[in-house]
């Protein structure tokens, strides 16, 4: 049986290049040479060598994070050249990418989220307007940002100008939230037509992290992740649940992992994200090897989704 010759897309140019390409080395090194032909493409150099080589790729395994990867540019750019790719397709990529579209639908299908308003850049001399909307402390952030990147927790309003500059720095759009304390849980789906929730993670960063931002999310041992999460039934049935109804609302495909926020008041969603992580230690395959789909047979099952129907 002739192999599958799999494009593997990693780097880019967000601020997520590293990441990005660490990931790739990781799932390179797992999918199994007998079935697949793996060349490795980086779009910040190689766009005319993959539209060049389109008649010879059986299917894409896009490992972009960030801008031009996970808001459905790379998405488009592969549908115009007839590759298949897993995961979410144009519409799907760029809603969940836009923290601020996403929120909206969330809230349109019964989601719980967390209060919050679009910034100004005027608001970042005279912040009044949020300081008279939402209560302290405020989450800032990038609309269109990933791995918490330009992100802030705001304690006193007297720090929320610095953190609009930082934030602004990063997107022309950026969001402020009120933030919600509680257990940090996330949620994997995975599959097209036919739905399946992954058991949940908790993740608990080390203290000195004032959240699970870039350094807790990538330095080994900086954060601490259980799966699967110690919570009770309700609140596991009804975080799947969440988990689902968000993938379904974004219009999303193949695969995707959801961040929530578990408290006394319930649960909150944060945000979904695409193209979650993918070694052997990151949150969504931890938590599909819990419900025994080891590293390589998540691969090979992505893989197939992406094929399915697509061509």
């Amino acid at each position: 049986m002739a192999k599958i010759r799999l494009a593997l897309i990693a780097g880019g140019k967000s601020d997520e290049r590293e990441v990005s390409l660490n990931g790739a080395a990781g799932v390179e090194k797992e999918l199994d040479g007998n079935k697949y032909d793996v060349i490795r493409y980086d779009p910040a150099t190689d766009l005319e060598t993959i539209a060049h080589n389109a008649e010879n790729i059986d299917v894409a395994f896009v490992l972009l994070h960030g801008l031009f990867g996970e808001d459905g540019t790379i998405q488009g750019f592969l549908d115009l050249l007839d590759i298949p790719y897993q995961g979410s397709g144009v519409l799907g990529s760029a809603l969940a990418m836009n923290k601020n579209l996403a929120k909206i639908l969330y809230r349109l299908n019964g989601l719980p989220v967390a209060p919050w308003v679009m910034a100004e850049r005027e608001d970042r001399e005279v912040p009044q307007r949020i300081n008279e909307q939402l209560n302290l402390p405020y989450v800032v952030k990038p609309v269109k940002q990933g791995s918490s990147i330009g992100m802030t927790i705001v304690r006193e309003k007297e720090a929320l100008s610095a953190a609009l500059d930082l934030a602004f720095k990063h997107d022309d759009e950026v969001m402020v939230e009120e933030y919600i304390e509680g257990r940090e849980i996330t949620v994997g789906v995975i599959g097209n037509d036919e739905l399946i929730a992954l058991p949940l993670v908790e993740i608990i960063p080390d203290s000195r992290f004032d959240f699970f931002d870039y350094e807790a999310k990538y330095v080994a041992g900086a954060s601490q992740e259980i799966c699967p999460a110690e919570v009770s039934e309700e609140i596991r049935d009804t975080a799947q649940a969440y988990a689902i109804t968000a993938h379904r609302t974004l219009q999303l495909r193949g695969y995707s992992r959801t961040d929530m926020i578990v408290n006394q008041d319930g649960i909150f969603v944060l945000e979904t994200n695409t193209i979650p992580g993918m070694t052997l230690t990151s949150l969504l395959p931890q938590a599909a090897a819990e419900a025994g789909l080891p590293f390589p047979q998540l691969l090979d099952k992505l893989i197939e989704l992406a094929m399915e129907g697509r061509r």
